[in-house]
């Protein structure tokens, strides 16, 4: 790789590599050892890792990061962007805003400006002090810092536009839509193409993104500073004019160029350049942006038809009159472009020419009014006052109409997160009043950021009583002096030049600014430039402005007749531009007696910049550092010496040291004993191998009201436990533990990083065993409620079964005491019909059957049963024929019950004839004589003719019992 060449051992670019800047040591051993893994230098996601950190060795790792395609590299508090000047569509998608926006902890993930902008919202959601936060984005012209602020503009209005109903979620849309249509037509109107920047924004722009206590975006603000109105009418060599005037001149329909005038071919003076075609040359996007935030299609005409009328002014050129007394004559072409500009503004013809012609003069106590042609040079003059005039109105009034649309209600919105993108430092071959106020500004927020972290935070250290050994770093306080300084700086000698009422020479301003400054530092001279001028050292380089205009661009005086001209017009947009107020009315006689005095811009923008710094301190500060690899805006390309002055200009490198030297992270004592008060909760058991923790009793909480008295005992606790947590989280080292870095100061404890992990892992591991302590109880808890629980059922079931039981029997018992007396009831009845029928037969019968059973004995058991057996067998009659009767040899006992048989054994179930006994019963009525046939009648009693045992017995019904004479035999 090119970055690996041998001579960038020993020297840079100038700067040699055998000595730290710090100590002086030789480094060429430890570089050439670092140098030997290189290969590694772009998985370095922070440059306070680089080791040693010096300016060579941060510029190596950045390059080989931007060799493989990583442009973004944290520094500290600081993120380092190098423009790639290529699309690269990947890097900026929704998904990977939802990635940083939805990771746990998005500075683990690499270094982007998603992070920094997820890290500055949950900072507002965390509400710590100071809850507004701002993003500084910083650089060169060229550097990336616009496209930087609208990835960022964009980031917020994904990820704090969450509704929760549809009409928020209108309301949310609208809102994100209109800020994200801010930036091209802010853009198209504010940016131009310099030497170094096809898209250089020629204006400074604060946008506060508010959000309400939902942290949900309901608005924006802009606030502008320091348009460079000049480039409307002068252009330096190689450059354009704002986007806008090529987006009409391109993107214009038939219709509309016949009624701008602007016919194909047609050449402008305020129009440099126009066959360069550029992606910021889109007119249909630019009018599509302002019809999103409320401007209308005729406004917009009406709008690029005052522009359109300016292209035409800038083709107003004058000729030198031959009598002073004259005014000056126009060119030939400059008749018709008069008469367009007059026609398309809808001012008259003969008053504009007179206004850019005659100057007027108001002389003496008694207001005596002379009118004096103008030269040559005072007609351009005027006439460019007249076009930067109309171009700044339109330009405020276009940001009011963007912040009428897009700013919120004071009472809807409670925080909001600044977007600080502001002009680059520059430093042209012809520098003048727009590059030294807009190195003003650098310098000013150079300053905050010195003030902010490097100074600070030593003087933090000091402070607290650590300590600390000083790093060196370039304070650029002696500049501002020079240039903002009291009583005399260079700012208060211009304005003085433009007090006085004299004429201003730039060789007599650069003599009283050598003069009176002599003794700064900052200030140097110029030996080489013909024109007279003066240098400025700035904290990015020395830069050399011109005195000649100097005073009159400071004045920027702007004559009362041209603004009298333009409230003449018919246009609808110039009646708003330039309103008539009776201030102004009171104003067309000015009186010497009462003049105000001179407001300067300057002065206005000294203002301003102040009104920002204030805002930025109320603030949380966020730095991006955005580098251009190669002035020539080419992909792939990393000049050395280009970034090297960058990082020189931007005190990277003293941030880094002061990074990885310092402590990043500071607690103060309330809130660290608040935090890790649960590490005494600790008893440490350490054995060989082996470190376990365990809780210990007797702990304290701290009270609200603890003074410093009361936390220094609980702080030490807990900062002796630092060398047991180290041990314990050190495992397989029989070594001694080391302390861990940590310091105690006055009021906070100042600490690294890995310090910060040792806390949170000791209190993880406090909290896992309390959580676990916790859950032993809880399920014990519920172990012994569910016990309780399933005795209460086991009893509860107990005791309803043994009631059903009870009530089954009480049921059953009532049930049988029924069936008794109803059966009770049919046994007397029936009898009482067998009595009837038989008329006495059954008790001759009986007499028979006990005279065969006293001639032939049973056993008593017997007896007993078949007397039973006797006395109920129609109950079993009955239950012979249910379907739940009794089976076997008890069913024919009962058969045999019911039959009125005596009883044998069990085989003798047959029926003999009557041969083989005495003669029986024969009739019902009477005794058979001889062989006689009897007729069956049908029994009365029921049931009877149903034979109680299925077949193989013949026997079917009671009356054939009663048809025969039989007996049985006992086998």
């Amino acid at each position: 790789m090119a970055f690996l060449d041998d001579k960038l051992c020993t020297k840079i670019n100038g700067h040699s590599l055998g000595a730290d800047a710090q100590s002086g040591e030789p480094l060429r051993g430890d570089l050439q050892e670092f140098l030997g893994g290189e290969i590694l230098l772009h998985q370095l996601d922070d440059l306070t890792k680089v080791n040693p950190v010096t300016l060579e060795t941060v510029l190596r790792c950045l390059q080989a990061r931007y060799s493989t395609d990583i442009f973004y590299t944290n520094a500290g508090c600081t993120l380092v962007a190098l423009n790639p000047f290529k699309p690269v569509p990947q890097l900026y998608s929704p998904e990977l805003m939802k990635e940083y926006h939805t990771a746990p902890q998005p500075q683990n993930l690499k270094p982007h400006i998603f992070a920094v902008g997820e890290q500055t919202y949950r900072n507002v959601k965390s509400l710590i002090e100071p809850v507004n936060q701002s993003i500084i984005v910083s650089g060169e012209s060229g550097a990336g810092k616009t496209w930087t602020s609208r990835c960022l503009m964009r980031f917020y209005a994904v990820v704090a536009s969450s509704p929760t109903s549809w009409e928020n979620h209108n309301v949310a849309e609208r809102i994100e839509q209109r800020i994200l249509n801010s930036n091209p037509v802010m853009e198209a109107f504010g940016n131009a193409c310099t030497l170094r920047n096809n898209n250089s924004s020629r204006f400074g722009k604060f946008i506060q993104l508010q959000l309400n206590r939902t942290q949900q975006m309901t608005g924006a603000a802009v606030q502008t500073y320091l348009l460079e109105k000049t480039r409307v009418a002068c252009q330096a060599p190689q450059e354009r004019n704002f986007h806008i005037f090529y987006q009409i001149y391109k993107g214009a329909s038939a219709d509309e160029r016949l009624q701008w005038y602007l016919p194909d071919g047609a050449a402008f003076s305020w129009l440099p350049n126009p066959e360069r075609t550029l992606e910021e040359d889109d007119f249909e996007a630019t009018k599509e942006a302002m019809l999103h935030l409320g401007i209308d299609t005729p406004t917009q005409n009406n709008i690029f038809k005052v522009l359109a009328g300016l292209l035409h002014l800038g083709n107003t050129h004058f000729a030198d009159s031959e009598d002073e007394a004259l005014p000056c004559q126009l060119m030939d072409p400059a008749e018709y472009s008069v008469r367009t500009y007059a026609s398309l503004l809808r001012l008259p013809e003969d008053a504009l020419l007179e206004t850019l012609r005659i100057r007027t003069i108001w002389a003496g106590r008694q207001q005596q009014v002379i009118r004096k042609p103008c030269s040559r040079a005072e007609c351009a003059t005027r006439r460019d006052c007249l076009a930067k005039l109309i171009y700044s109105r339109l330009f405020d009034w276009l940001v009011a109409v963007i912040n009428s649309s897009i700013c919120a209600d004071s009472g809807t919105w409670a925080t909001f997160i600044g977007l600080l993108d502001v002009y680059g430092f520059e430093s042209f071959p012809d520098n003048s009043l727009e590059q030294l106020c807009i190195n003003y500004a650098n310098e000013k927020l150079q300053q905050h950021f010195v003030a902010h972290y490097l100074r600070a935070q030593q003087e933090e250290y000091a402070a607290e009583g650590l300590e600390w050994s000083f790093v060196n770093y370039q304070d650029n306080q002696s500049c501002l002096d020079l240039i903002e300084g009291s009583p005399i700086s260079i700012c208060s000698l211009i304005n003085e030049e433009c007090r006085l009422n004299r004429p201003s020479s730039a060789a007599q301003l650069q003599t009283r600014i050598e003069g009176a400054l002599a003794g700064s530092p900052c200030l140097g001279q110029n030996k080489l430039s013909r024109e007279p001028s003066f240098l400025v050292v700035h904290y990015a380089g020395p830069v050399c402005y011109h005195t000649a205009g100097l005073v009159e661009k400071n004045k920027d005086p702007v004559p009362p007749e041209l603004t009298t001209l333009l409230q003449q017009s018919q246009d609808p947009l110039l009646k708003v531009l330039f309103p008539v107020t009776p201030q102004e009315k009171s104003q067309e006689e000015p009186s010497s007696q009462s003049r105000a005095p001179m407001l300067t811009v300057v002065s206005k923008f000294k203002a301003s910049l102040e009104q920002l710094l204030q805002v930025l301190h109320r603030t949380t500060p966020h730095y991006i550092r955005c580098i251009k690899p190669n002035s020539q805006s080419q992909a792939h390309t990393f000049v050395r010496k280009e970034v090297l002055s960058q990082l020189e200009a931007c005190g990277l490198v003293e941030t880094i040291h002061i990074s990885a030297a310092g402590f990043p992270i500071r607690v103060s004592h309330r809130n660290f004993v608040e935090r890790y008060q649960l590490l005494r909760r600790l008893r440490f058991q350490v054995s060989p191998g082996t470190h376990s923790l365990a809780p210990a009793k007797g702990h304290s909480e701290v009270p609200p009201d603890a003074n410093e008295a009361t936390l220094q005992p609980l702080l030490q606790d807990i900062l002796h436990t630092l060398p047991t947590l180290t041990q314990a989280a050190t495992t397989g080292e029989s070594a001694k533990a080391t302390p861990a870095p940590v310091h105690c100061g006055r009021t906070k404890v100042f600490m690294t990083d890995s310090t910060l992990e040792l806390l949170e892992g000791g209190r993880a591991r406090v909290l896992e065993q309390c959580a676990r302590c916790i859950q032993d109880s809880w399920r014990r808890h519920v172990h012994r409620k569910q016990e309780r629980q399933r005795r209460a059922a086991v009893l509860i079931q107990a005791a309803t079964r043994s009631w059903l039981t009870r009530k089954h029997i009480r049921r059953l018992h009532t049930a049988a005491t029924i069936i008794k007396r109803a059966w009770q009831k049919w046994r007397i009845r029936m009898a009482s019909l067998a009595f009837k029928e038989l008329d006495g037969v059954e008790d001759k019968h009986l007499f028979q059957d006990a005279d065969f059973l006293s001639s032939n004995p049973l056993p008593p058991v017997q007896t007993r049963l078949l007397g039973a057996i006797i006395r109920l067998w129609p109950l079993g009659l009955v239950l012979a024929n249910s379907a739940t009767g009794v089976r076997g040899f008890q069913r024919k006992l009962v058969v045999w019950a019911c039959l009125q048989l005596p009883s044998g054994r069990p085989s003798s179930d047959t029926l003999l004839t009557a041969q083989h006994d005495q003669a029986g019963v024969t009739s019902i009525r009477a005794l058979p004589q001889g062989s006689i046939k009897f007729h069956c009648r049908k029994s009365p009693l029921r049931h009877a003719d149903i034979c109680p045992e299925p077949p193989p017995y013949s026997v079917t019904g009671f009356n054939q019992i009663l048809l025969e004479r039989h007996r049985l035999i006992q086998v």
